[in-house]
C-alpha cells in the first residue's frame, strides 16, 4: 500500500490546508490540466476544503474531451466500412459525433472492438489478413509510446492491414493557448504527472518565464493535489514564478528517454484542431512519412471536415478555465452521462462526468 494510503493521509491532508489558510492573502486561481486530477479533486472533496480565496479551474487534460468532431467522425466512418476492424480504448465509443457514435455503429452491425492496448490491435490485424484493422490512437503523450511501438511491431511482422488514427495532442502548446486567450485569469498551473513521466519537465520552463506563472508538477492523491496548490501559492504569494516538481517519486527532469525514442521514431509534431477550443499549431502528433503506409488517415484518403459543436454545450469555455460545469445550461438536464452533448460529460476524465457524479450530491469518496 506503499504510495497510495501515505498520500491519503488525512492528517498530512489537514496540514496543508491550514498551511494554505495561513499565507493565502488574496484571490488566486490555479488550473489543474489533467482530468484525472479534476476527478480527484472533486471526487474527494477538496474543492470544497480549499480557502474561499482559491479556486481551481479545470483544463483541457482528457484526450477524450479535446478529440474534435472531425477526427470522431472519421472513426465512425472507418467503423461503417465492411472491411475495417476498427479498435479503440473504451471510452471512445460512446462520444458523440456529428450524428452518431461509434457505440452506435457497433450496435448496427459496424465491427468496432474494445481494447486494452495497441498491441491487442495488432494482433487482431495478424489473426484477420483479410481485413483492415485500424487503432483509434487517442491521447496526450502518455499513451503515445505505446501507440508507438505498436506501429514499429506492426512493421517489423510486416503487417500491411494494420494502420492507426492519430488523434494525439500535447499539453505544453495547449497551455500556451490558453494563457494566451485575452480572457485568461490563471494565476498557476498543475501540470499532469504521468505526462511528465514521459516527457520530463523542460518544456514548461520557457512557459513559466514568458508568462511570468508557476508551473507545478503533481500526482494524482488528495497529498500530491494539495501540496502542489500550497507550492503554487507559495510561489504566487512570494512573487516567484518557476517550474517546480512535486511528483519527484515518479517524475524525472529529463522524462523516459526510451519512450520519448519510440515517439521519435513514428510521429512528428503537426498542427491539431482541439475540440471546443479550435486550431492549436504544433499541438499534435501526426504519423512520419516513412510510417505513413500506417497512417489511416494517408491509407484511407480521409479528409477531416470541420464540424460545429452542439449549440448548447460550452465544453470549450469549460476547459479553457473560463466556466465551470455547473455553469452550462444544459447541464444535468438535457445533458446527462446517459446522454452527453458534449465530451466532457461522456469520459471518466472529464469535468462535466465528475461534476455530475461527485458534486451532485453533498457525499464524498473518504481520503483512506
Amino acid at each position: 500500500m506503499k504510495h497510495l494510503t501515505e498520500y491519503r493521509d488525512t492528517a498530512l491532508v489537514e496540514e496543508y490546508l491550514q498551511q494554505l489558510r495561513a499565507i493565502t492573502t488574496r484571490p488566486w486561481t490555479i488550473m489543474e490540466i489533467c482530468g484525472g486530477q479534476t476527478h480527484s479533486l472533486v471526487r474527494n472533496g477538496i474543492l470544497d476544503m480549499l480557502p474561499g480565496n482559491i479556486t481551481m479551474v479545470h483544463g483541457p487534460g482528457c484526450p477524450v474531451c479535446v478529440t474534435p468532431l472531425g477526427i470522431i467522425d472519421e472513426a465512425i466512418e472507418l467503423a461503417s466500412r465492411p472491411q475495417v476492424i476498427l479498435c479503440s480504448f473504451g471510452d471512445m465509443l460512446r462520444v458523440p459525433g456529428s450524428v452518431r457514435s461509434l457505440l452506435e455503429v457497433k450496435a448496427t452491425g459496424g465491427d468496432v472492438r474494445i481494447v486494452y492496448s495497441p498491441l491487442e490491435a495488432v494482433k487482431i490485424a495478424k489473426d484477420n489478413p483479410d481485413r483492415e484493422v485500424v487503432f483509434f490512437a487517442v491521447g496526450f503523450e502518455t499513451t503515445a509510446p505505446a501507440n508507438a511501438l505498436a506501429v514499429i511491431q506492426a512493421d517489423k511482422m510486416q503487417l500491411k492491414n494494420f494502420s492507426v488514427l492519430a488523434s494525439h495532442v500535447l499539453v505544453p502548446p495547449a497551455m500556451e493557448a490558453i494563457l494566451s486567450d485575452p480572457e485568461c485569469k490563471i494565476n498557476g498551473f498543475l501540470a499532469a504527472g504521468h505526462v511528465c513521466t514521459i516527457m520530463g519537465i523542460e518544456e514548461y520552463y520557457p512557459i513559466a518565464e514568458k508568462y511570468k506563472i508557476p508551473i507545478v508538477v503533481t500526482g494524482f492523491e488528495p497529498v500530491d493535489l494539495l501540496q502542489g496548490i500550497l507550492m503554487t501559492v507559495q510561489q504566487l504569494e512570494n512573487g516567484v514564478h518557476k517550474v517546480e516538481n512535486q511528483y519527484t517519486r515518479v517524475v524525472l527532469r529529463e522524462g523516459n528517454l526510451a519512450a520519448q525514442k519510440a515517439i521519435q521514431a513514428v510521429f512528428e509534431v503537426s498542427d491539431r484542431s482541439w475540440r471546443g477550443i479550435g486550431m492549436i499549431p504544433q499541438s499534435g502528433y501526426e504519423v512520419k512519412e516513412s510510417y505513413s503506409h500506417y497512417s489511416a488517415r494517408q491509407k484511407f484518403k480521409l479528409d477531416l471536415q470541420s464540424t460545429q459543436e452542439h449549440s448548447v454545450c460550452i465544453s470549450g469555455s469549460i476547459m479553457k478555465g473560463l466556466k465551470k460545469p455547473h455553469d452550462c445550461p444544459a447541464f444535468g438536464k438535457t445533458c446527462k452521462p446517459e446522454h452527453p452533448l458534449g465530451a466532457p460529460m461522456v469520459s471518466s476524465e472529464g469535468a462535466c462526468a465528475a461534476y455530475y457524479q461527485y458534486k451532485s450530491s453533498t457525499e464524498t469518496v473518504p481520503l483512506a
